[in-house]
């Protein structure tokens, strides 16, 4: 009996462990790649789905200006009450007098509609003939539009990005600055404890022991802004990725430098191959010399097969049913020299969108050499702050060991102690540079 129950209760213990460890298995935050920041961040942007929209609504209106390559169908009514008689008189003869007949009609004869409801129907059908040439052409231009909007729509990708890398390697740069003042807390704690056992055996004076309490203290402060500052760049980045900005979630450090980054030609090839300003320059002179195109197509009569249809209702000796099928024609002989003007206006912003390209691409090339530079200085300056901040560590370690056998004074720790922070602080800002500096040479590369 005895053995059942303890084997009971061996078992329930083991659930209730089991059920902790589950919870506490539950209650650990994902641990978030900046891969993985980018990806949720381009499913789930609302910037970025704000452009999205804004391209389909262009394509919309690229689909709508198609429609004018069809048939024009247009129907008019006009239902009405006479508010006064219509009344006239056919004089005699006035169809013609012939030698049998006679005069027709034989005598003057009056018409008259009544003050009563009348109604115009007119229908018309017109297929555009010359007019479609230039219609084809205004259609290419809404396409050029379709494509600016989806460079304007990768830009954006770009920028959402860039801002998604440089947001989540801020938060990884206060993670190591945290890491670096908590260790930097607990030497002071140990210091503390130390020099309080001193004070009590008056080796040290009492104005020193409250030197280490008031550095403690703003270790402490200088923790609580870092966690703020980290909590701040979390929430943003929750933003960016288009969900709650309380989603907790932990840092990964992030991968090396990839080939294009750590090649400066194939970081060039691959700038102008995929960056999204040079794109939408390029798209700005097909745009400039569709333009001309249309203008020069203004030379062009407009011309229309046309079928119309006249119905009155309620008004008498007028034909019920007219219908008649034909072309339209309109054309401007003259301009005084209006559209020649107006063709060499868009051919100068042809070469005008040209010489922009060219800049374009320089800009580009400089920005992505000088992003290369900087990431390469900022990667050998956290190799060098490092090293720095290494041997910075282990030279307060010896000198607190010395100082806890009573062969270092007090200052030398804190000293050695100031030394370190500053080591720390050189190799946060260090590693925080070449961070935004890897962000921004991947948003000159145009890379996602």
């Amino acid at each position: 009996m005895t053995q059942a129950w303890l084997s009971r209760i061996g078992c329930a213990l083991l659930v209730v462990a089991l059920s902790y460890s589950l919870r506490a298995n539950d209650e650990q935050p994902e641990v978030l790649t900046v891969d993985h920041a980018v990806k949720i961040a381009l499913a789930n942007n609302r910037m970025l789905r704000i452009t999205s929209l804004q391209l389909a609504d262009t394509k919309e209106e690229y689909l709508a200006f198609k429609t004018h390559r069809y048939p024009d169908f247009k129907t008019y009514i006009f239902a009405s009450e006479l508010l006064a008689p219509i009344s006239f008189t056919v004089p005699a003869g006035q169809f013609g007098k012939y030698p049998i007949i006679g005069p027709i009609p034989a005598m003057n004869t009056p018409i008259t509609t009544p003050q009563q409801p009348t109604a115009y129907v007119v229908a018309s059908v017109s297929q555009p003939l010359f007019t479609l040439y230039k219609i084809n052409i205004g259609l290419q231009g809404k396409g050029l539009l379709v494509d600016q909007a989806a460079q304007e729509y990768e830009g954006k990708k770009i920028s959402v990005v860039a801002n998604v890398r440089e947001t989540y390697y801020t938060a990884l740069a206060v993670e190591d600055s945290i890491s670096a003042t908590q260790a930097t807390m607990k030497q002071y704690e140990e210091l503390e404890r130390i020099s309080t056992q001193y004070a009590e055996e008056q080796v040290v004076l009492q104005s020193e022991l409250m030197e280490v309490q008031a550095r403690l203290a703003q270790e402490k402060l200088s923790l609580l802004k870092l966690q703020d500052r980290q909590a701040t760049a979390k929430q943003t980045l929750n933003n960016l990725m288009g969900r709650d900005i309380h989603t907790p979630f932990a840092t990964s450090p992030a991968a090396e430098l990839s080939a294009a980054e750590d090649n400066l030609q194939l970081a060039e090839s691959k700038a102008l191959e995929q960056n999204s300003d040079i794109k939408q320059a390029e798209i700005t002179i097909k745009q400039a010399q569709n333009m001309v195109r249309q203008t020069k197509a203004k030379y062009l009569p407009d011309m229309n097969l046309s079928v119309q249809y006249l119905s009155p209702f309620g008004v008498n000796f007028v034909p019920t049913n007219v219908a008649g099928a034909g072309v339209e024609f309109s054309w401007e002989a003259w301009d005084w020299n209006r559209r020649k003007h107006e063709v060499n206006a868009k051919n100068l912003k042809v070469e005008e969108s040209q010489v922009n390209l060219e800049e374009t691409k320089a800009q580009v090339l400089l920005e992505v050499d000088k992003q290369y530079r900087a990431v390469h200085e900022a990667q050998a300056a956290v190799a060098a702050a490092r090293v720095y901040r290494d041997s910075a560590r282990e030279k307060l370690r010896e000198v607190t060991a010395q100082y806890g056998q009573k062969t270092k004074l007090l200052r030398d720790v804190l000293q050695q102690q100031a030394s370190v922070e500053k080591a720390n602080s050189d190799y946060s800002s260090a590693l925080a540079e070449f961070w935004s500096s890897r962000a921004k040479l991947l948003k000159a590369m145009g890379e996602e």
